[in-house]
């Protein structure tokens, strides 16, 4: 689970990368009406200000080849999650949805007490089961655009090849959003968590055993 977790990070952030110079060569996306455009993802100021490169095929090179990485590395994970039975900790249940906004205001220090809670609180459940859906998504948009003519059934299931695109987009607006949000509990839950996500195990420091204590397990030894 942590190979999985530790490699999807790269690769999710090259294809990020490369996905924005693919949009960078064509930024077609705006808020506009009756021919007057209010908003743009990406308005000429932020070019000239971080000199974004217009390399198309630079970026579809990288995409299309770290895609597979992406979409195997998914797979190994789903697969294992099935073969473990880590799947019965990682999907929400009926309480989920309802003690996620409590976990929420216990971590926005409104609420003292956090919901009791297993190897995943109701919070985790639902945010890593929902960007197991997003790869999926990602996955399906991907290839209806990649492949239209050959993955037409997938081109139409996502309404179409320009509603294919839009999508596509959005996941990755959500992605972003998503690490932002991940970040943050991170730092939240302490460099203790941080490290065991790293090494596997968790250090846990014990109080020093008092003398009648350290006599009563000699005795039971």
């Amino acid at each position: 689970m942590r190979w999985t977790h530790w490699v999807n990070f790269p690769v999710l952030t090259i294809m990020i990368w490369s996905g924005m110079l693919i949009y960078w060569a064509n930024d077609e996306y705006s808020f506009t009406i009756f021919g007057h455009t209010f908003f743009r993802f990406f308005p000429d100021w932020y070019y000239n200000l971080l000199n974004i490169p217009h390399r198309l095929s630079e970026g579809m090179a990288f995409h299309f080849l770290f895609m597979w990485f992406f979409t195997l590395n998914g797979f190994f994970y789903i697969l294992y999650s099935i073969i473990s039975g880590e799947w019965r900790y990682l999907l929400p249940n009926r309480h989920s949805f309802k003690q996620a906004w409590l976990v929420l205001l216990h971590d926005l220090h409104i609420r003292k007490t956090a919901p009791p809670q297993g190897k995943y609180n109701a919070a985790q459940r639902i945010a890593y089961t929902s960007i197991i859906i997003m790869g999926l998504g990602s996955l399906i948009t991907g290839l209806a655009i990649y492949k239209p003519v050959q993955f037409y059934y997938f081109t139409w299931l996502c309404g179409g090849y320009h509603l294919a695109r839009i999508w596509h987009f959005v996941l990755t607006i959500g992605y972003v959003f998503f690490f932002l949000v991940h970040i943050f509990q991170v730092i939240m839950a302490g460099w203790n968590n941080f490290r065991a996500v790293i090494t596997g195990f968790e250090v846990v420091n014990e109080q020093p055993k008092t003398a009648i204590e350290t006599n009563n397990e000699n005795e039971q030894a």
